[in-house]
């Protein structure tokens, strides 16, 4: 086993002036045929030759791009020495830009014989499964309007390519689910208009479905079964799979970074499509089983910490140049602007399959001047050892926080001890992040995403209605944290569907109001469902595609979703790049303004005691944020009943005026308010309140005196 780094540059499929080299990387092999497939599908293989460190070459002159191909990898069958060589297998090149057709499930995909999983089966695979394509280089999309945000200005939009466009009707027909159709001029508008600064796609590596779901006739939707990992998914493309899901990504990111979109793309760098070896070889498998994956200490078997039957082995040098390989032709040939790294653990354990905090892979991610200034996200989690690593990734990353998630549900469902933990998820989860210099945005602040139930669901199902998945209700967590709001499901009870659309809008505030970034799951804004089903993987069905014709009511949830992000945009208050810490507020002359910069408050205008804090009855808490010139109270008040509160005054506002609330229309005045009156703040809901403070010490000596707490 080569143990250095090679040159990766000659990997994968090249135009050149008059042909076409490839490069693969197989250092075990004693002998790879190149699979050059016409368009009558017919064959013509060529012997490639090593270059003595494991890399083979050839270069074919009067073919180009369009061209289609595979590889043939002779050597050892050996599983007991994790090698699994079978010629009659055609495989996908791991730096292929395109990948075309599908795979025949019921064909020979699998490189054993089918009642033994150590013998091999000799029966050609060609026509079951997919072909790589050369792509030539093509300019990449110009960089995102205005550059790419801080986080701190961030608001992610977590998407499906297919499933939010499939249904929507202003997009012409032909195009709904495409990359086309993520690029027309109304979805886009309808992001912008929305607030939306970044969109995170659900996996756009070509990937494919697992047999057993094939085998139900349903299909892999969600995404997160890759089978290359730098060629955009063949299916979301309009014209053709011969190059054109190049072409048409391309379009897609060049009309976003146009409207100052972003684009972030979910990668599945922690496992492959092709299962544990008893699943079907169709590409790396065959060229070398131990050296692109992890294996138990017999060889034999895969070493699993992802739940999907392999895990990438990130432990060998040249499986980590892949990686960052890839990631950098994203960003510098696609144009993309970030990452979600699925299962992030798993790709940072060392070869006894440890995690480790300085992994070699993160350390070249952390340092590639190709991916300085993208966004990074973890999953920071797996199944394996210690895969649970919350608040582990460093500077430079953000997480996503599932503590975040799991309170904010159980806060509004007011099944909580006091409001202790939440105080410390609104303050941007300092308990977790907080440290090595990492700001608040490294949380990311989510309540729902593609796993789990929609915002909807989790307000109208107490349990998960999996039963479309085959699988007896039995998939998907029963873990939700959800409430039905007395009725289980859609409910023609109009009080249960305004407290439903309530609790929707109050999830979303917290979200949009706590330090840090917020994602919001698509269609969440105006009341998307999945008719309770949280684990919808295998649904490419209305069931999980957008449906845009919500009713009124869910229509005007978005519409105050809209608002609320536009005053975050505004106020830079509303999203602090750091974290705070009842800090007195100075002002430019060095006056102590008598205020901090964050404190929490009580109902009866005094901040936050002992007592409060410890009152685990305790459902109002006031959130105080200010600086030198501004200044915004916000109410979150879980109870089921009104509670009157008592508005502070100086030094903390001179006057009081509701900026934003998940209330009715009328169930909160619209008149600015003086210190030491009285609000009633509705059951269930948030109130935002900006405050008129003294920004010089003589403007707050000269306050009246009633005007003082």
């Amino acid at each position: 086993m080569f143990i250095e780094p090679l040159d990766t540059s000659r990997l994968g499929a090249k135009v050149e002036k008059d042909g076409v080299s490839f490069g693969l990387w197989a250092p075990h092999a004693k002998r790879v045929e190149l699979s050059l497939v016409d368009l009558m599908k017919n064959q013509r293989n060529v012997e490639m030759r090593e270059d003595g460190r494991g890399i083979w070459h050839a270069f074919v002159p009067g073919i180009g791009e369009g061209q289609e191909y595979g590889y043939r990898v002779h050597g050892d069958w050996a599983p007991s020495r994790g090698r699994r060589f079978n010629p009659a297998r055609l495989l996908l090149d791991p730096y292929a830009r395109a990948v075309t057709s599908g795979i025949d499930y019921r064909g020979p995909i699998h490189d054993h014989l089918a009642h033994d999983d150590f013998r091999p089966d000799a029966t050609d695979s060609f026509g079951a499964v997919p072909l790589s394509v050369v792509v030539a280089d093509t300019p990449a999309p110009p960089p995102v309007a205005g550059g790419r945000r801080p986080m701190a200005e961030s608001v992610i939009y977590e998407m499906h390519v297919r499933g939010f466009t499939k249904m929507h009707p202003l997009v012409p027909e032909h195009l709904r689910g495409s990359y086309a159709a993520l690029a027309y001029p109304d979805v886009i508008s309808y992001l912008l208009d929305t607030g939306v600064t970044a969109v995170e796609l659900l996996p756009i590596h070509h990937y494919a479905s697992e047999p057993f779901i094939a085998h139900k006739g349903l299909s892999n939707y969600w995404g997160y079964n890759t089978l290359s990992y730098f060629a955009p998914h063949a299916y979301y493309a309009t014209r053709g799979t011969l190059g054109n899901q190049v072409t048409e990504f391309k379009a897609m990111v060049a009309a976003l970074h146009d409207a100052g979109i972003e684009v972030i793309l979910d990668v599945v760098y922690n496992h492959t499509a092709e299962g544990g070896h008893e699943g079907p070889t169709l590409s790396m498998r065959g060229i070398d089983h131990a050296g692109y994956y992890r294996l138990t200490d017999d060889l034999r078997d895969d070493y699993d910490v992802t739940g999907c039957g392999n895990s990438v082995n990130s432990a060998t040098p040249m499986v980590r140049q892949l990686i960052v390989d890839s990631l950098r032709y994203w960003v510098e040939h696609m144009g993309v602007d970030g990452f979600r790294f699925d299962l992030a653990p798993t790709l940072f354990r060392n070869g006894q399959h440890h995690f480790v905090h300085d992994h070699p892979l993160k350390q070249q991610i952390d340092s590639d001047p190709a991916l300085a200034g993208v966004k990074l996200i973890a999953e920071p989690w797996d199944i394996g050892p210690y895969g649970y690593q919350l608040g582990s990734f460093g500077l430079g990353w953000s997480e996503w926080n599932d503590r975040f998630r799991d309170h904010v549900r159980d806060y509004w469902k007011s099944t909580v001890h006091g409001v202790q933990e939440l105080a410390t998820r609104l303050s941007g989860s300092p308990d977790v992040f907080q440290h090595n210099g990492r700001p608040p945005q490294a949380s990311i602040n989510f309540v729902t995403a593609h796993d789990g139930f929609t915002m909807r669901d989790l307000v109208s199902y107490d349990v998960k209605h999996n039963s479309a998945n085959g699988e007896g209700n039995r998939d998907g967590s029963d873990n939700n944290r959800s409430w039905n709001h007395g009725f289980e499901g859609d409910s023609d009870d109009p009080a249960i569907n305004d407290l439903r659309a309530r609790q929707v809008l109050n999830m979303h505030a917290t979200q949009v109001l706590a330090a840090g970034t917020p994602m919001i799951l698509a269609g969440d804004e105006f009341g998307r469902t999945q008719k309770g089903n949280n684990n919808a993987y295998c649904q490419d069905s209305p069931l999980s595609w957008v449906d845009w014709t919500p009713d009124a009511r869910w229509q005007a949830v978005r519409s105050r979703l809209a608002e609320l992000l536009r005053l975050r945009t505004k106020h830079p208050l509303l999203r602090p790049d750091r974290y705070l810490h009842h800090t007195d507020v100075i002002n430019a002359h060095g006056e102590n303004l008598g205020r901090v910069d964050l404190t929490w408050f009580n109902d009866h205008g005094a901040q936050m005691t002992e007592q409060d804090w410890h009152d685990g009855s305790r459902r109002l808490l006031g959130m105080y944020v200010s600086d030198e010139a501004n200044a915004f109270l916000t109410w979150f008040h879980s109870g089921a009943d009104p509670i009157d509160v008592t508005l502070p005054g100086l030094p903390w506002a001179a006057h009081l005026k509701i900026a934003w609330h998940s209330a009715g229309t009328d169930e909160l005045p619209s008149e600015e308010l003086s210190p030491g009156s009285v609000l009633r703040v509705p059951g269930r809901c948030v109130v935002l309140m900006r405050c008129d403070v003294p920004t010089t010490a003589a403007e707050l000596l000269g306050m009246p005196l009633s005007l003082m707490p």
